[in-house]
């Protein structure tokens, strides 16, 4: 048992059920706040590191609720797509893990924003960008062929928007870190120490998703290390020779050089290893020890 399961198990009965659509239901509240008296966000509820040293800890929790958009077209689209994207994934995950992965990511966020004041002193006041994010590409990792129409026309599968958002969120964190070393205006990518930062602690929500998915376990160093050695053991055991065969229907005697098309099994109910191919193998006698 993974400490998943364990987590899981203790805590499970506390997850929310339907949380995207609580927190599309917070974002259309801060949309029409927004709308109407955007001030009072920015002044009283976006998450400010000075401002909850001062004592406004309710920013740790306000600040979710800015929207994804700054118009009413966009702002339906996000809705409707962050709405699908959560429920999809609730629905994969079970709810106490999709729970573990959204609030997960608001953590990683309000760390990323006081590891940035801590050491530049700069209260970077981080939008939902990298949260949204990794929710869409958990969303492209686990439904890779599911399609969207891009600006509404175009039909393009989530892994390659995953993709193109991993390559930016890596171009961030690389080209941020390497303004130590050069001139930003050498690197040509707008990014910063700070912003690399937050762009790598937040990527941590998807990163830890990525090592403990049973998806992508197939990628560990031990399972590509298991992989080649059973490569290497079938390639021994498979037989020498410009003529030799690797399968041979016991009935007819055909083998796979007879046939591109050709399939062959084994027969469950024959006593020994008989392999017939797909004209025979449900039309042979069965082999009993009576008849060897």
């Amino acid at each position: 048992m993974n400490w998943l399961q364990k987590l899981e198990r203790k805590f499970g009965k506390y997850a929310i059920h339907n949380l995207m659509t609580y927190v599309i239901i917070l974002n259309i509240a801060g949309f029409i706040l927004m709308t109407a008296q955007p001030q009072i966000y920015y002044q009283y509820l976006q998450l400010s590191v000075e401002a909850v040293l001062q004592g406004q800890v309710w920013r740790l929790v306000t600040f979710l609720l800015e929207p994804p958009a700054g118009n009413i077209i966009n702002m339906i689209f996000f809705c409707l797509l962050y709405w699908t994207i959560g429920l999809a994934l609730e629905n994969t995950w079970g709810a106490f893990r999709f729970n573990l992965y959204y609030f997960s990511g608001v953590l990683f966020h309000i760390i990323a924003a006081f590891v940035i004041y801590g050491i530049w002193r700069y209260d970077m006041q981080l939008n939902l960008m990298y949260l949204n994010m990794s929710l869409f590409m958990a969303f492209g990792a686990e439904f890779p062929d599911y399609e969207i129409l891009l600006m509404w026309i175009l039909p393009v599968k989530m892994k390659w928007l995953a993709i193109i958002d991993g390559l930016w969120l890596a171009a961030t964190i690389v080209g941020g870190f390497l303004t130590i070393i050069f001139e930003p205006s050498l690197i040509g990518i707008n990014s910063s120490v700070p912003s690399a930062v937050a762009a790598l602690i937040a990527a941590a929500n998807f990163l830890l998703y990525f090592f403990n998915s049973s998806r992508f376990a197939r990628y560990s160093p031990k399972q590509v290390i298991r992989r080649a050695d059973y490569q290497k053991k079938v390639k021994m055991a498979a037989p020498k020779g410009k003529g030799s065969t690797r399968h041979r229907c016991a009935v007819c005697g055909r083998t796979e050089k007879d046939g591109d098309d050709l399939e062959f099994r084994y027969c469950s109910k024959c006593d020994g290893a008989y392999e017939y191919c797909q004209d025979h193998l449900y039309t042979h006698k069965h082999v009993t020890k009576n008849e060897n």
